[in-house]
């Protein structure tokens, strides 16, 4: 499988017939729209109160917000970019040994998304990384670029850092104690995907990634400055996601979703592709511990609001998940009452 990472070998000139989507599953690129109110939360305003109605707000009415003033240097944010770019960059043989397409790696390149399930690919190729406990994974973690596990040692600690204290807010716009959805999600897993999007000859015949939900609980998205990609789904339109400087893009995961009873939505989102540019970005994902169980807030749950969800072990759901392809029905229906 190893000869189909994109980022080895020469550019393609074409689209290979393995990766064009049916012309009704196509990205549809003209019908795109610009939304200049995708809301921007500044974590540095010294009203926690507007905070919390900020992120409430933005958790309700599109499932994604974009933070500044989050404590992240733009040295390290420069750092991490850098050193994704570089490794991607990488000769040949030095990436290859990393290559796996078993999602149950603590530690692998691949390519698309789930190659042993889907039927047609995804132009991407990603480092998928588990990240915490550090001590428990550093040590097989890539060796090359020289500088890659401090900066991304430093890098993931900072993320951790943000999700916990977005996390807060969260659950104080629920009306949750602050400590509610931390408590609940137990000792997190932490994962980080660093994506890497080719130029795609023909961008509208297929996707980075398509159509899909977080299945986690928080997603925290370093986007390329200088090169879109990211839309989302949002009353029944696709919208991008331009980039912001030094800002992180929060995405509601489907166990928020399922924490909220509903009121808050896994935002549906996607990847595009770019003809001219390669794209980087870095996500990282705070999951729940696997035994950690999953359910809506008793205190969210009423007469009039009963329980949408039955309550499940994040092991379980993310067994689900991997299970099917990225762009079936939403791996929650599935968790139904």
């Amino acid at each position: 499988m190893a000869d189909l990472l994109l980022s080895v070998g020469r550019p393609l000139e074409s689209v290979p017939e393995s990766y064009i989507r049916p012309a009704s599953q196509r990205p549809n690129l003209a019908a795109v729209e610009i939304d200049g109110n995708i809301p921007i939360v500044d974590l540095g305003s010294p009203d926690k109160s507007l905070i919390v109605a900020q992120v409430g707000q933005a958790c309700q009415s599109y499932g994604l917000f974009q933070v500044v003033n989050h404590g992240i240097s733009a040295e390290l944010i420069q750092q991490m970019r850098a050193i994704g770019n570089e490794f991607f960059h990488l000769p040949a043989e030095e990436k290859l040994r990393l290559y796996s397409d078993d999602p149950a790696k603590k530690v692998r390149l691949s390519t698309s998304f789930n190659v042993k399930k889907e039927t047609v690919h995804n132009w991407r190729d990603y480092l998928r990384l588990h990240c915490h406990p550090l001590e428990e994974y550093l040590a097989v973690w890539p060796s090359k670029p020289l500088a890659f596990r401090d900066v991304v040692s430093k890098y993931c600690t900072e993320v951790r850092r943000l999700g916990f204290y977005l996390l807060d807010f969260i659950s104080l716009s629920l009306g949750l104690e602050q400590d509610y959805i931390k408590e609940v999600l137990g000792e997190q897993e932490q994962h980080m995907a660093i994506n890497y999007y080719p130029p795609c000859p023909e961008p509208e015949l297929t996707y980075g990634l398509p159509s899909h939900t977080d299945p986690n609980a928080l997603t925290i998205l370093l986007q390329d400055p200088q090169v879109a990609g990211l839309q989302v789904l949002r009353a029944g339109k696709w919208i991008a996601v331009s980039p912001h400087p030094n800002a992180f893009v929060i995405n509601i995961g489907d166990q928020l979703q399922a924490l909220s009873n509903g009121k808050y939505k896994s935002v549906w989102h996607r990847a595009v592709v770019n003809s001219e540019k390669e794209r980087l970005s870095v996500a990282s994902f705070l999951c729940p511990c696997n035994s950690s169980v999953i359910a809506p807030a008793k205190q969210l749950i009423a007469e009039d609001s009963p329980a949408i969800y039955r309550s499940y072990t994040y092991d379980e759901y993310y067994k689900k998940f991997w299970a099917r392809n990225l762009d079936q029905e939403h791996c929650l229906e599935l968790f139904r009452t």
